[in-house]
């Protein structure tokens, strides 16, 4: 089975900055082949889908939401994601998930099959 670990979350004012974690175990094919997405879900509002990073393509996408704040990377070697999420807003607030896929990067949130559990992020102003 497909295993999604997204960490990092917390309580952050407003402007300050925060470290998202995702790893991935339990892949058929080797960790390089998949695009790696974030996703958000602020209380009462849909999944967006905010950020994706592939490998063989050397692809990244940002959401216009993050564009400029965020920044997507990845360790190869520890099957690793991390979003790293400066400027934090209060319009931030939200459950954080992760998602491999085989397929390459996708806007649509509901083309993954293996979002984790999510982390919650929450900023105060």
């Amino acid at each position: 089975q497909v295993q999604v670990v997204e960490s990092g979350g917390g309580l952050v004012q407003a402007g300050g900055s925060l470290r998202l974690s995702c790893t991935v175990s339990g892949l058929t094919r080797p960790f390089n082949l998949y695009a790696i997405a974030w996703s958000r879900q602020p209380p009462g509002k849909e999944r967006e889908a905010i950020s994706c990073i592939t490998w063989t393509e050397s692809i990244i996408y940002y959401s216009d939401s993050v564009k400029g704040r965020f920044t997507i990377s990845r360790d190869n070697a520890k099957n690793t994601l991390y979003l790293q999420m400066n400027s934090l807003e209060s319009e931030d607030t939200a459950m954080y998930y992760c998602a491999p896929r085989i397929s390459g990067c996708s806007a649509s949130p509901d083309q993954y099959n293996y979002w984790g559990q999510g982390t919650q992020v929450t900023v105060s102003s």
